[in-house]
This record gives C-alpha cells, sequence and structure tokens, in this order.
C-alpha cells in the first residue's frame, strides 16, 4: 500500500497500515493454524491470536496503549458466536472476540503469518490454544 505525503507526490509503502486496516473487524470467527508455538488461534489473515492472564470475568482490561501493542479482535456487526466463540463488550463500546469467555488479541510485533512473538510477554500474554 502506497500513501501521498501532502501534496509533494511522495508515497511510502506502509504494510503495517494496510495490516492494521485488515484487522479491524472480523465476521467469522477464528480459526486454528501452526505457528512457531505449534496450534494456535488466528484471524481472517493467519495472525496468531492471544489471551491476557490479566483479562478476568468476561472482560478485557487491555485498553489505550495496551490496544496499540495488542490490538483487540473486533468483531463485524454481523458476526455470529457460535460454540467457544462469543463476545465481550469492550470500554469504548465495541464487541470483541472471545474464546472460552478470554478476549482475543493479536500482537503488533508479529508480522507475517504464523509469527507468536507475543508468547509469554510480561509472563502474561499466551497464544490461544484451540
Amino acid at each position: 500500500m502506497r500513501i501521498p505525503i501532502g501534496g509533494l507526490g511522495v508515497a511510502v509503502a506502509c504494510s503495517v497500515c494496510l495490516a492494521a486496516l485488515t484487522v479491524l473487524a472480523q465476521t467469522v470467527a477464528p480459526t486454528s493454524a501452526d505457528t512457531t508455538k505449534g496450534k494456535a488461534l488466528v484471524d481472517l489473515n493467519g495472525m496468531t491470536l492471544y489471551v491476557s492472564d490479566r483479562d478476568t470475568g468476561g472482560k478485557s482490561l487491555c485498553n489505550a496503549q495496551c490496544a496499540v501493542s495488542w490490538p483487540p479482535l473486533i468483531a463485524d456487526t454481523d458476526a455470529a458466536a457460535s460454540g467457544s466463540f462469543s463476545f465481550i463488550s469492550r470500554d469504548d463500546g465495541r464487541q470483541q472476540w472471545a474464546y472460552k469467555g478470554k478476549p482475543l488479541y493479536t500482537w503488533a510485533k508479529d508480522k507475517k503469518p504464523g509469527d507468536a512473538m507475543g508468547d509469554g510477554v510480561n509472563n502474561m500474554w499466551h497464544v490461544a490454544s484451540p
């Protein structure tokens, strides 16, 4: 993706911008795939999903700057919960996908499908295992 800067006709490549745009909302439940840490839940782009030990009682405690590093897996308005997948309400009013009641997130430092560099961060983030 190229994004024009000002009126100078200059463009910069922005693969991170494209990734951020494509994980904003997801209509279908996550699936599983092989990652560097074994089988894990993944989003539609194949990016590894994580859970946090801090999230309890069906509530996300990852907001503001935390949500920049750990983008929540947002549910599209047409999404339907099924099986072990449900939704929790975020502080900003959006619905976030949850697995067995635990909110799901991606990790901003994972760059490609199969990366699982967020596993073990701060001893509280873990790959979401199916």
